[in-house]
């Protein structure tokens, strides 16, 4: 979905299909088909973005047969589909029954991240619209905190290994005409858990293709408020890539058994749900729900939020709720003024399936649904900030 911005510019939104998880090409296909295609329809709209998720597989199946990649590039836009922005977070086994922290590997001290991310770059390149010249990928924020964290030598590993794809960048940008930007995504419990601690990292690397990708979900868990965040990126010069409009779970009242039992409706087996809440002392936090909700690992006289990508327009029930107000308030922001700070804007709720069972889509007609809605709601609060939507 396109909308012109009040300043001229044009605005893309988009899912991501890492809800639809696929490993292969094959796969990727048949999202395109039952679940994308029918988004584009249920919307009355002839043209959708979508953040292409391509795992490791699929993504070398259309590196090494040039054929295929135009074979996908005319699948899309015979369904009406677009792409803008590809999801490189998860590299491979995001549809697994249990990703928890395999989802940070490989992480940017490993060569395989580079080689993945370059890839992909090389992909979007090519399945850009015509009309569009600039693409944007998010990928993991450096890597999980360990053992990361207590290895000296693993910044300028990292540091490195963007430094190299930044050049690699400039370098299909000359061949293309095409520039692929890539956004760090800030994620609690990865080394650059808040957009503060992007701020030292990319300014070493200091690349305009090398920026942050705002994630709204992880934002309002870290309890970071948008607009001091924003400015702080603005002041230090790191470029806003995209942004992932997504919203977390909020608990106003853990000490209540009552909110416990709702939380720990949440608690699954197959994603991380890191959690935290904002002390006197500073954030404290757990990796996961269930070490939250079963004791007192987390103090509970203030909120808590856990990282669970609730759907936008669907707010948990009493006594719990979403973040939503965050999503408001760093869009606004981030589009409400005279010039967008960024022009890629992604739904982002994998999690339809990981929710409470009796809250889960039992159909792909169900899926569909909500993530129409969702995208309404999206479209809806773009327009309320004066974005014209496009046909």
């Amino acid at each position: 979905m396109r909308f012109r911005h009040p300043d001229g510019s044009t605005v893309h939104l988009s899912y991501c299909t890492n809800v639809h998880p696929a490993e292969t090409l094959d796969g990727v296909r048949a999202q395109l088909r039952d679940h994308c295609e029918p988004v584009r329809r249920r919307l009355g709209r002839d043209r959708l973005g979508i953040g292409l998720w391509l795992a490791r597989d699929a993504a070398r199946a259309l590196i090494n047969d040039p054929a295929e990649l135009r074979a996908l590039r005319a699948e899309l836009d015979g369904r009406g589909l677009e792409v803008v922005t590809l999801n490189g977070f998860p590299y491979e086994g995001f549809g697994a029954a249990e990703v928890k922290y395999r989802v940070y590997r490989p992480d940017w001290t490993e060569p395989d991240r580079l080689a993945h991310t370059t890839d992909l770059a090389r992909l979007l390149a090519a399945l850009l619209p015509d009309d569009v010249t600039e693409g944007t990928i998010s990928t993991l924020p450096l890597a999980w905190r360990t053992p990361y964290d207590t290895d000296p030598g693993a910044p300028r590993t990292a540091r490195t290994a963007l430094t190299t794809l930044a050049q690699r960048l400039d370098a299909l940008a000359e061949l293309t005409g095409k520039s692929i930007r890539i956004g760090l995504e800030p994620e609690p419990g990865c080394t650059v858990e808040t957009t503060a601690d992007a701020i030292a990292p990319l300014t070493d690397v200091g690349h305009e293709r090398i920026g942050i990708c705002v994630d709204t979900c992880h934002l309002a868990t870290s309890f970071e408020e948008p607009e001091t965040a924003l400015d702080a990126l603005a002041a230090a010069g790191i470029p806003v890539v995209k942004s992932q409009l997504s919203a977390a779970l909020h608990a106003e009242q853990p000490h209540l058994p009552e909110v416990r039992t709702a939380l720990a409706a949440f608690a699954e087996p197959r994603f991380l749900h890191q959690t935290r809440t904002r002390t006197a002392a500073g954030l404290r936090g757990t990796d996961d729900l269930d070490e939250a909700v079963a004791g007192r690992a987390l103090p509970d006289s203030t909120p808590w939020r856990a990282h669970f990508h609730v759907p936008l327009h669907a707010p948990p029930a009493p006594p719990l709720t979403s973040t939503l107000p965050v999503l408001r308030t760093t869009l606004a922001r981030l589009v409400g003024g005279p010039v967008p700070l960024t022009r890629h804007l992604e739904v982002e709720t994998y999690t339809w399936q990981a929710l409470p069972a009796e809250l889960r889509p039992r159909t792909r007609t169900q899926l569909a649904d909500g993530i129409a809605a969702e995208l309404t709601l999206a479209r809806d609060l773009l327009v309320d900030l004066g974005l014209k939507e496009l046909p």
